[in-house]
C-alpha cells in the first residue's frame, strides 16, 4: 500500500482545510462549462507540430484577458506567463503542449453528444490548455497566493518529430524551473513519474537505379537490403519488464513509376524505447548492427555495384528515473485520494516531463480527464475519431490545482513542499 510520508500528509491535510483552497476546487467544479467551452475555440485552431503559430496567438491573449498580462510567445514558440509568488527563486512550471498530430484541415469542427466531445485533437492535448486557464481563474477567484512563482506555459513540439522540442528550448532557455507538473495523461489515475528513453533513426540504404530484368544481377538491391535488416529487427527478443520496443515504423523507396525498376534508395525509419538504460543500449546497438549486416549481406550476395548506408538521426528523447517516494509523486497520490480517484504510478512514458526528469528536476506527467474504474479510458488519441468524456473531468482539474499548490505553497499557509 502507497503511503505518504506524515509529514507531507500533514501538509496536505492543512491545505484541505483552507477555505481559500475549498472555494478554489468548488470554483472549478464550477467553472466548467466555461472550460468547456474555451476547450472547443482552441481545437479548431489547428495546430499541427511546428506551425502552432495561430493557436499560440490565441492562448496568449486568452491568457492575458484573464490577467496573465505578461503572457508571451517566447524560446521556441512557447507560450509563457508567470504567476508571482511570494519569494524569488526556482519557479514551478505547469504546461500543456499546443501542438496536435493532425495536419491542417483535418478539424472540421466539434460535435458535442450525450456528454462527450468529438474533435480530432480535443484531448491530447488541447485539453491541457483549457485546464491552465481554469486553474489560473480558480486562483484568483480564491485569493490564493502561492509562496514561488509558477509558471504557466502552452508548449510546442511535443509530438512526432517535434520531438519535445519545445520544453527542450523552455528548460534551455531559463534555468530557475525547479520542479514541472505536466498535463498529458489521458486518465487522471494515472502518475507517469518516470521518463522513458526513446530514439528515432531514418536509415538510407543508397545504390543504383536499374531496370528489374535488364540491370539484375549487376548490382545489390536497396529495397532487399532494407528487408533483411527489418526482418532482423522483428525477431530481436525484448524483456516485458522493463518494457522495451521498437518498431520499423516506415519503409520508403521507388516510385508508382518505376514497379519495375531497382530503387536507387530505401529508407526504414526505426523508433526504439526502454525503460532500462542497459537493455536500451543493447538493443540500440544490435539495430544498428542489424543494418550494418544486411547491406554487407546484399553486397555479398551480388558482389557489384555495393550499397552504402546513410544513418540519421530523427528524435532523441532523454529518459530518467526518480524516487516513487518523491514529494511531486506523493503530492499525487494523496490529491487523487481526496478527490475519490484510485491512483497508479506510470513508470514509464514518452512526455514533455522527460526533458526535465533527464535533467534531475522533479516532475510528473497528470491527467486530463477522469476515467471510472475499471474501464480502460481508450479515447482514440491521435485519431480522427478522439473523443473526450466530460463526465467528472473537473477532477483532473483540481488534481492539477492540488498537486500545484503543494509544489508551490501557499502564502501564509504551507511551505513548498520538499
Amino acid at each position: 500500500m502507497y503511503e505518504a510520508k506524515p509529514e507531507r500528509r500533514e501538509l496536505f491535510n492543512k491545505l484541505l482545510a483552507d477555505e481559500k483552497v475549498q472555494k478554489a476546487l468548488k470554483f472549478i467544479e464550477d467553472d466548467q462549462e466555461r472550460t468547456k467551452e474555451e476547450l472547443k475555440k482552441l481545437v479548431v485552431i489547428e495546430a499541427p507540430s511546428w506551425e502552432e503559430e495561430n493557436r499560440a496567438k490565441a492562448f496568449a491573449q486568452m491568457m492575458i484577458e484573464q490577467g496573465l498580462t505578461d503572457a508571451h510567445i517566447g524560446a521556441g514558440g512557447d507560450v509563457i506567463s508567470v504567476r508571482k509568488g511570494t519569494t524569488d527563486g526556482p519557479k514551478v512550471l505547469i504546461e500543456g503542449h499546443m501542438d496536435t498530430v493532425f495536419p491542417f484541415g483535418t478539424v472540421k469542427g466539434v460535435e458535442e453528444k450525450d456528454g462527450i466531445l468529438y474533435a480530432p485533437g480535443i484531448g491530447d492535448d488541447t485539453r491541457a490548455l483549457a485546464m491552465l486557464l481554469c486553474i489560473n481563474r480558480a486562483l484568483s477567484a480564491a485569493g490564493i497566493t502561492t509562496v514561488k512563482d509558477v509558471l504557466f506555459v502552452g508548449t510546442t513540439r511535443e509530438e512526432g518529430l517535434g520531438g519535445l522540442g519545445g520544453i527542450y528550448d523552455l528548460h534551455e532557455s531559463r534555468k530557475d524551473i525547479g520542479a514541472q507538473i505536466s498535463l498529458d495523461n489521458h486518465n487522471m489515475a494515472a502518475i507517469t513519474y518516470e521518463g522513458t528513453i526513446g530514439e528515432t533513426y531514418e536509415f538510407k540504404i543508397i545504390g543504383k537505379a536499374g531496370h528489374s530484368y535488364g540491370a539484375f544481377g549487376t548490382m545489390a538491391n536497396t529495397v532487399h537490403a532494407g528487408a533483411r535488416a527489418v526482418a532482423k529487427i522483428a525477431d530481436y527478443q525484448v524483456p516485458d519488464d522493463p518494457k522495451t520496443t521498437f518498431c520499423a515504423s516506415n519503409f520508403h523507396a521507388g516510385t508508382a513509376s518505376g514497379v519495375h525498376a531497382f530503387a536507387p534508395e530505401a529508407s526504414v525509419i526505426v523508433n526504439f524505447r526502454s525503460n532500462s538504460d542497459e537493455e536500451f543500449a543493447k538493443m540500440k546497438t544490435f539495430i544498428f548492427n542489424a543494418f550494418e549486416e544486411a547491406v554487407r549481406e546484399e553486397n555479398e550476395r551480388w558482389n557489384k555495384e555495393p550499397l552504402t548506408l546513410e544513418v540519421k538521426p530523427i528524435s532523441i528523447t532523454p529518459g530518467g528515473k526518480q524516487d516513487p517516494h518523491c514529494a511531486l509523486v506523493e503530492a499525487s497520490q494523496m490529491a487523487l485520494e481526496e478527490l475519490g480517484v484510485k491512483g497508479f504510478l506510470s513508470q514509464g512514458g514518452s512526455t514533455n516531463a522527460n526533458i526535465a526528469i533527464s535533467r534531475g528536476i522533479p516532475a510528473v506527467c497528470l491527467g486530463r480527464g477522469f476515467v471510472p474504474e475499471g474501464q480502460s479510458g481508450n479515447i482514440r488519441n491521435h485519431s480522427v475519431d478522439e473523443f473526450f468524456p466530460l463526465y467528472n473531468a473537473h477532477k483532473a482539474v483540481q488534481h492539477a490545482l492540488l498537486v500545484l499548490l503543494m509544489a508551490a505553497g501557499v502564502d501564509g499557509l504551507i511551505d513548498p513542499i520538499e
